[in-house]
């Protein structure tokens, strides 16, 4: 595996495929999954590693967020990766006078707890698509907002990159990966699981209609609180504009974000009627 780390050094060879996945670092299974789906799909397999600071906000965890190039190194190659790029922050923003905004869905949810994050991930996001120029893109489902985001960017500015959306890993007791799982303390470890049990209890009563759509997100959240979350958002929505909806006759998700201590965990579930 070759470890890049200005962009004058990675030279795109078209004679080729290449499958891209873009991370922050802090390597899981998660990561290592897209990694293994794209080196499966293409001939070559690349990933970004690059620790975003305009897609963070005042206050939130930039300085502390989890930064091991060697470990993370070590797993790429494992996974099969063929190049590593890694830039620091003077590579990818020698100034900044050019930002991407995604309107419509960015204004709620994500968009709306944190000014400004999903700017900062679409700039760099494109940046990476033009330097890399790959053929297909891996993202992880777990981001399903930013998935969506990075869905109409790419259509609305024709960037000629196909997006795969993958399905969330999770821990065997349902926890969503994420880097910032390592923030948990053991007792909200255990604890962290409620989460994803009362997106599928929301999505069963939805199913079934056991009670309103409203009544269901109250009692889970009252539920989550209990147990000692700091509820965000919970919500039911459309899986195309992330509007809020209260009737299922479209594919929609039910999403969530929620404080633990010190770490703030986002998951979803989506359901999709062609398939029940």
């Amino acid at each position: 595996m070759k470890i890049v780390r200005s962009i004058a050094e990675l030279k795109r060879d078209h004679s080729v495929s290449l499958g891209f996945v873009p991370t922050m670092g802090a390597f899981h299974e998660g990561h290592l999954s897209l990694m293994r789906v794209a080196k499966s799909h293409h001939d070559v397999a690349a990933v970004s590693l690059f620790v975003n600071p305009t897609q963070f906000g005042q206050g939130e965890d930039f300085e502390r967020y989890p930064r091991n190039l060697d470990r993370d190194a070590e797993m790429a190659e494992s996974a099969g990766v063929d190049i590593l790029f890694a830039p620091d922050v003077s590579q990818m923003y020698p100034r900044k006078t050019t930002e991407i905004q995604v309107s419509g869905v960015t204004e709620r949810w994500e968009g709306g707890h944190r000014p400004g994050h999903f700017t900062g991930v679409a700039t760099v996001v494109a940046k990476l698509f033009n330097i890399v120029q790959p053929t297909a893109a891996y993202f992880g489902q777990k981001d399903l907002q930013q998935c969506l985001v990075i869905q109409r960017m790419v259509a609305d500015l024709n960037l000629p990159v196909e997006l795969k959306f993958e399905e969330t890993v999770r821990e065997s007791d349902g926890l969503a990966m994420s880097s910032r799982n390592v923030y948990l303390s053991d007792s909200n470890r255990a604890i962290a699981p409620n989460l994803y049990q009362e997106l599928k209890n929301i999505r069963d009563g939805v199913l079934v209609k056991s009670a309103s759509v409203d009544s269901l997100l109250s009692s889970a959240i009252n539920r989550l609180n209990a147990v000692g979350f700091t509820v965000d958002y919970l919500e039911l929505v459309d899986l195309d504009t992330m509007a809020p909806i209260r009737d299922l006759e479209q594919d929609a998700a039910i999403i969530v974000a929620a404080r633990l201590g010190s770490t703030r965990l986002i998951d979803n579930l989506r359901i999709l009627l062609n398939s029940l």
